[in-house]
């Protein structure tokens, strides 16, 4: 069976990237005090993070986030098969625009600079599927959504989107 040809917007930070994990270990290295993403349930990263501005804003914030279990290998097969954007609404912190490049380039090699978009806005996004871990992103977006769980909207229903816990459950859906 031929797969269609589909282009598909992929968000970042808290779908390729864990984001999450960067800021605990951030908070550790600060404070000393561990937390733990079950005490983040249903909380904004600006509210569940009492140094968010400050790390987002620091030095190797992006550059150093972990990855995201089997983002690379599901989004390598994607890219094979379909066509693939990352797609970051980066205005918002413009020091992270080489960050977030470099990240890419360092983590997913068979991306290339043709295939990202560093925006402030996604609304202007046109595709057929967009990947996301924010309502804010997926809720005007004409295509088919996948809500990415993360802690923030874990508690949230998913209303008209298609909700993934994992890059395997992607791989599922997409790829068969």
């Amino acid at each position: 069976m031929s797969i269609p040809k589909q282009r598909i917007a992929v968000d970042m930070d808290g779908v390729l990237a864990d984001v999450y994990t960067q800021f605990i270990r951030m908070h550790r290295e600060e404070t000393g005090e561990e937390l733990q993403k079950e005490s983040l349930l249903g909380l904004l990263e600006e509210d569940a993070f009492p140094y968010h501005d400050q790390h987002v804003n620091s030095d190797g914030f992006f550059r150093n986030a972990p990855v995201i279990q089997d983002a690379p290998e599901v989004l390598k097969a994607l890219n094979e098969w379909h066509e693939v954007f990352i797609v970051s609404a980066a205005m918002e912190y413009p020091n992270s625009l080489r960050e977030k490049h470099d990240w890419l380039s360092n983590h997913f090699p068979f991306i290339t600079w043709k295939q990202i978009v560093l925006c402030g806005s996604k609304s202007i996004i046109c595709a057929d599927i967009m990947i996301d871990d924010h309502f804010k992103n997926l809720d005007n977006f004409k295509g088919r959504t996948l809500l990415f769980t993360q802690p923030h909207n874990q508690n949230a229903k998913a209303n008209h989107h298609t909700r993934v816990g994992s890059w395997k459950e992607i791989e599922k859906l997409l790829l068969g």
